[in-house]
């Protein structure tokens, strides 16, 4: 009889449960370790005083990648998981008084951008075209294929390069952003997109504009339940399909011999496998589990991904003028840029992220109160003081929103928990609490990002948001995807 193929996957993150599906669909006999007492990594959930929150991401873009697992699997996934569309993106305030609702439908987002802010509609129209251009012919080309294996020549390149315009490579996302629109307001709501890889508009290239193709073009979603139920959804159909969970059990050491893998050591015992995949940082992969010192200062030399520091407020009224994504942009986007990466600090007007999921399920906070996850960009933690960065950030916050939303904020505050980079960091093994490992500040930034797999050790590879293709949900779910190929052509 044939020998049943192991795999091992370290990390029971998004990333980690997806490729253990994919190869538990192959064949493998799947074991996850993780050394948290839930899956899910940095999607969790909590409850406090009746509030329930969700941790960590809180935006919901292309559900295909979560369908195509059920498909893959052969399970349907209204059994798992639900979802619907959002009419309303996000909602911006400006220090100025305006406000805008950023529409998923086209016509009326270039609308509320040429009645709020007096935006052209066709460069509306003209940008988000673009962006879906860029996407399509580019950004499938680094999202879908390995840039590091000889994979990367079955993909569209030479449509790929000849949609690769200058401008694009060697201008910043800001700049591309002030050469197309006219209005202030116009360019900060564009610029913001580079946060969602933990990047500086100022630094990052103008590729980044792919990005609102995303949330504007293909539309933003709620999960039913929140964040949490994509986990819980994509953990169940693992457990279908026979993985093994093993939780509360952090991994001591990945052991390799002749430079093949061959398996991991858990509490001083060997477990032995013939594919080992890492959705640890590969930086802490490298460090504490190869005891690859170089190795792991190597990868040092990208510049890291912002961080975030969290509130969790149980607010005691409703606020009709919300919606479930709003943003509270700071006054001066540069200065703000500058204090995140470089002199690693927080500016004293920071942009406020909202996330209401109260606003679509009244279940998760009490009558007549609502779950506030409040969130702003923060640096990588280089040790600084983050006692003194919570207690600045906090009155800034409450200053900011107390002053645009007029109303006493501190005094409707009944619940609070908090989150900065050094928790990040202790909770999901994520080095100095990067959210995206590292930035996209630099036009080979895509390049430079550690490929899906060890060249010098055969059978270990790596998913998650600090390697290829790159962090977030959809990304985390591609670095899957990624693996599963190469371990498919490479073992099988």
């Amino acid at each position: 009889m044939p020998q049943t193929r192991k795999a091992i996957v370290i990390g029971a993150g998004i990333a980690g449960i997806a490729a253990s599906i994919r190869l538990a669909v192959q064949g493998y006999q799947v074991v996850v370790y993780d050394k948290n007492d839930y899956a899910g990594g940095k999607i969790a959930r909590f409850q406090n005083q009746g509030f329930q929150f969700d941790e960590g991401p809180s935006l919901f873009t292309q559900p295909g990648n979560v369908e195509e697992l059920f498909k893959l699997a052969g399970e349907p996934i209204e059994d798992y998981f639900s979802y619907q569309p959002l009419p309303i993106a996000c909602k911006y305030f400006y220090e100025n008084g305006k406000v805008v609702n950023a529409f998923t439908n086209l016509d009326a987002f270039a609308n509320e951008l040429h009645q709020k802010l007096g935006e052209d509609p066709l460069k509306v129209y003209d940008y988000l075209n673009q962006s879906k251009k860029i996407y399509d012919k580019i950004g499938s080309v680094f999202l879908n294929y390995s840039l590091h294996t000889r994979q990367i020549l079955k993909a569209p390149l030479l449509a790929a390069v000849a949609a690769a315009k200058p401008k694009l490579l060697f201008k910043t996302l800001n700049a591309l952003n002030e050469e197309h629109f006219t209005k202030p307001e116009t360019i900060q709501l564009f610029n913001r997109f580079a946060t969602y890889n933990g990047s500086n508009p100022y630094k990052a290239p103008g590729m980044l504009s792919l990005i609102p193709h995303l949330e504007q073009n293909e539309g933003t979603y709620y999960p039913k339940g929140g964040m949490i139920s994509i986990a819980n959804a994509l953990h169940q159909l693992a457990l279908k399909k026979g993985v093994k969970f093993k939780l509360s059990t952090p991994v001591n050491q990945i052991i390799h011999e002749h430079g093949t893998v061959n398996g991991v050591v858990v509490n001083n015992t060997k477990h032995l496998a013939h594919v080992v995949i890492s959705n640890m940082d590969v930086y802490f992969t490298y460090k504490k589990l190869l005891q690859n010192e170089g190795k792991s200062k190597s990868i040092l030399k990208q510049e890291r991904s912002s961080s975030a520091i969290i509130f969790y407020w149980g607010i005691n009224r409703v606020f009709n003028e919300l919606e479930l994504h709003n943003i509270f942009f700071s006054n001066n986007y540069k200065a703000e840029f500058d204090h995140l990466f470089n002199s690693k600090t927080l500016y004293h007007d920071p942009t406020v992220y909202i996330n209401i999921t109260s606003k679509m399920e009244a279940s998760h906070a009490p009558e007549g109160k609502e779950n506030w996850f409040v969130m702003v960009n923060a640096p990588a933690n280089v040790g600084q003081d983050w006692k003194a960065f919570r207690e600045t950030c906090r009155a800034s916050i409450i200053n900011k929103l107390s002053r645009l939303l007029k109303v006493d904020i501190a005094a409707l505050i009944e619940t609070e928990q908090v989150m900065d980079p050094v928790i990040i960091e202790e909770k999901t093994m994520s080095y100095m609490g990067s959210l995206y490992g590292t930035s996209s500040n630099s036009k080979m930034a895509a390049f430079l990002r550690h490929p899906n797999y060890a060249s010098a050790i055969k059978g270990l590879y790596f998913v998650g948001g600090s390697v290829h293709p790159g962090g977030g949900i959809p990304l985390c779910l591609l670095s899957a995807k990624l693996v599963g190929q190469m371990v498919k052509q490479n073992h099988n």
